[in-house]
């Protein structure tokens, strides 16, 4: 008989602890009983789920008492506080936030990749940032065949990956243009970075920043996808660059990829192994006009690949990729459920 686990969903009313619980109604993972966590002003609210109510109740150490899977998206403060307690307390912690991704003692999962780090847990699980999932997921397969030397990487990121703020802050302008505010007067008090001193307006505008700057001029959302990369894929030798740019999309993030391959290859093999890849949707005929789109990705678990064209100087190493994927499925929500679900297939829980 199958064991059937105890699961706990903290931010279960946020953006991406919604999809949480959604994907939860369909995943093979075998569930005995969700608990949904919040703050104390969403105690008491409900949420539907397999046409029962779940109660959301207030998070403290003791609510995972019982629980077997924690799922957590309610911010880095949050999984720090909450997730040794949940570990203290018999929990396997999968956290969406970016508080653990650098522990060295904390494997950094996508199960297309790199499953194998799974067995390496100390109780907590860390899922990617959610533009780095998409790009493992499209350059993994390339990688196994002919290996990587460099990436770099230009991102074209939805407001939702900013959370329901940036969405509403979105809509808003949006309306104020429509009634007569001109572009640099419309009302900007979230983006490009809430807790940076300068605001502008996303709409009909493109942002060069997403979190606030670090070191040598790079975003901490650009150190995010270049250091991560690196330690999903296991390789400190591999050359990463980042841009990360906000656009006036509501959801789906797209990336303009270039790769430099280890080995020799072609357009029809790059082709070849991306149409078989797991996780991954090739779309590209150019002839058509067939290449990914973010309003196509919404609501798809898949990553979608196209645009896929070699280097003009560089044919036999050199390749450009197009990828898009949904930021709040498999850049977030569905990549922590997959973790649970490899987990229960490697017999790791």
């Amino acid at each position: 008989m199958t064991k059937k686990y105890h699961v706990a969903v903290v931010g279960a009313t946020g953006a991406v602890g919604t999809k949480m619980v959604e994907l939860l109604e369909t995943t093979t993972f075998p569930i005995e009983s969700v608990k949904v966590l919040a703050s104390k002003r969403s105690a008491g609210k409900i949420i539907p789920f397999k046409g029962e109510d779940l109660i959301i109740e207030e998070l403290t150490a003791d609510s995972f008492e019982g629980v077997d899977v924690a799922l957590f998206s309610a911010g880095g403060s949050i999984s720090a506080t909450f997730a040794p307690e949940a570990v203290k307390r018999g929990a396997v912690v999968i956290d969406n936030t970016s508080h653990y991704r650098m522990d060295p003692t904390v494997p950094l999962v996508v199960p297309e990749v790199n499953p194998t780090s799974l067995s390496e847990h100390n109780g907590i699980i860390a899922n990617p940032n959610c533009s780095t999932i998409q790009m493992m997921v499209a350059l993994e397969p390339i990688r196994q065949a002919v290996g990587l030397d460099k990436i770099i990487v230009s991102t074209y990121q939805a407001v939702s990956g900013s959370g329901a703020k940036g969405i509403a802050e979105l809509e808003n302008q949006i309306r104020e243009y429509v009634n007569g505010t001109p572009l640099n007067e419309l009302t900007a008090e979230v983006l490009p970075c809430g807790s940076d001193e300068k605001h502008f307006p996303i709409a009909f505008n493109a942002l060069p920043q997403i979190d606030v700057f670090g070191e040598d001029g790079y975003t901490l959302e650009e150190w995010k996808m270049m250091n991560e990369t690196k330690k999903i894929m296991n390789d400190e030798t591999l050359k990463v660059s980042a841009t990360c740019v906000r656009i006036p999309v509501i959801n789906g993030h797209s990336e303009s990829i270039y790769i430099e391959t280890k080995e020799e290859t072609s357009l029809a093999q790059i082709r070849l192994l991306l149409a078989d890849a797991p996780g991954v949707t090739l779309v590209d005929d150019p002839s058509q006009q067939l290449y990914p789109q973010a309003i196509d990705a919404i609501d798809q678990g898949t990553t979608f690949v196209g645009r896929i064209r070699p280097d003009v100087d560089n044919p036999t190493k050199g390749f450009h990729l197009w990828v898009v994927s949904d930021n709040l499925l498999k850049g977030a929500a569905l990549n922590t459920v997959q973790i649970a679900e490899k987990m229960v297939e490697l017999n790791l829980l």
